[in-house]
């Protein structure tokens, strides 16, 4: 090229060229500098820093209606599902404020390659893996703070500053919404931005050809071209991690520990025993119905909750979330319409609510978080009357 800037970088690695262009995600200024670089340079190949599931949305629209609801369910995902969305809605409030289109960066790096002749890589690893990853490594007060943080973000109603928005130009969509998260868990950076570092780099230097061009945010070009000299095993940085022995140790330990507990009150006191079942019942039938009803669920499902509540959380293989979140979506069955306006109805916390298939993903979340508070206090309770009785 005739002149340079700092967002090229190039590089020349056996025998190849490498040349990282550093975006920012909701710049249009970026994607006039894809384009340009991608012409002069006739590139043999173009990366772009997208996995398989977000270029099919970005080209074709998120295929929601092709979504089964009840499978999402069956497969316990539905929380992962329900942070894909909110960061959608988070992109999409940033997009109407600022009258840009994130991601046209790399809507015009898959164009500018169809016209260069040069084959397409989506270089990024798989949003669900990323997710599991990070969702695997942070434990229960993590998942609770992760989720309540993300939400959070994405209900407030603040509009986001010029400042914010440049620091944002320096970070890529995802690392955006949890950037504070990171640094409360600082495990989080290994799986969010390390990995996908690693992953991208070995992603680019598998690219044919002799001449390449990467499209990149820019946060991301230091990392890979730091990584891009040592060699990467893909298949470890995409396997999930296996899950740990201690979560199921301990889902079942407390269950066994209070029906013991329960057990030994009635052997001597069964109106203090009977005292400890009633207390299990109310809070965490009541608390997880409270949450199904805070979801706006239908009262079948809120009974649901009430009833199952009591007996899942005596059992880590179920949970009361799934099985109103199954009532809910039963009664009140999303139709096609639903799914085809779910790209816009995550715009607003009305449209997250009004919307049938993110009710139903809010009715198993808040069904499921209610029921752990509740285990939480119904159990404190039974170990009292336990001890006011010995």
């Amino acid at each position: 090229m005739a002149e340079e800037n700092q967002n090229i970088t190039r590089i020349e690695q056996d025998g190849k060229e490498y040349i990282l262009i550093g975006t920012a995600h909701v710049s249009k200024h970026s994607a006039e500098e894809v384009k340009k670089v991608i012409e002069q340079e006739q590139p043999d190949s173009v990366c772009v820093e997208l996995d398989k599931q977000r270029y099919e949305s970005v080209m074709k629209g998120s295929k929601w209606k092709d979504m089964d609801i009840f499978q999402v369910i069956k497969e316990k995902k539905a929380t992962l599902l329900l942070m894909n969305l909110a960061i959608s809605s988070f992109q999409k409030r940033m997009a109407k404020q600022f009258d840009i289109k994130p991601g046209q960066e790399m809507i015009q790096g898959i164009e500018s390659a169809e016209e260069a002749g040069a084959e397409l890589v989506l270089a990024d690893r798989n949003i669900q893996i990323t997710f599991s990853r990070i969702w695997r490594g942070i434990g229960l007060k993590g998942k609770m703070m992760l989720l309540t943080q993300v939400l959070g973000g994405v209900f407030s109603k603040e509009s986001i500053t010029e400042e914010e928005l440049e620091k944002m130009k320096n970070q890529d969509s995802i690392d955006s919404v949890l950037n504070e998260f990171t640094e409360t868990f600082p495990r989080l950076k290994k799986p969010l931005i390390d990995e996908r570092d690693q992953y991208l780099a070995q992603k680019i230097k598998n690219a044919p050809g002799k001449k390449i061009v990467a499209v990149l945010g820019a946060a991301h070009v230091p990392g890979i071209t730091k990584e891009m000299k040592k060699d990467h095993d893909l298949k470890a940085l995409t396997k999930l991690p296996p899950k740990s022995n201690t979560p199921k140790i301990i889902g079942w330990a407390i269950p066994i520990l209070i029906i013991a507990l329960i057990a030994y009150t009635f052997v001597m006191n069964p109106v203090a025993g009977w005292q400890q079942v009633t207390s299990w019942l109310i809070w965490n039938g009541g608390f997880s119905a409270l949450g199904v009803a805070l979801a706006l669920g239908h009262p079948l499902a809120i009974l649901t909750a009430l009833v199952a509540a009591p007996i899942t959380s005596l059992n880590p293989l179920m949970a009361a979330g799934w099985f109103a979140g199954f009532v809910q979506a039963y009664v009140k069955r999303p139709h096609v319409s639903d799914f085809e306006t779910l790209s816009e109805d995550v715009f607003t916390v009305k449209g997250f609510w009004h919307n049938k298939v993110t009710r139903i993903l809010l009715i198993i979340v808040f069904a499921n978080l209610g029921s752990s508070l509740g285990t939480l206090i119904a159990g404190t309770d039974v170990l009292r009357l336990f001890i006011n009785n010995l």
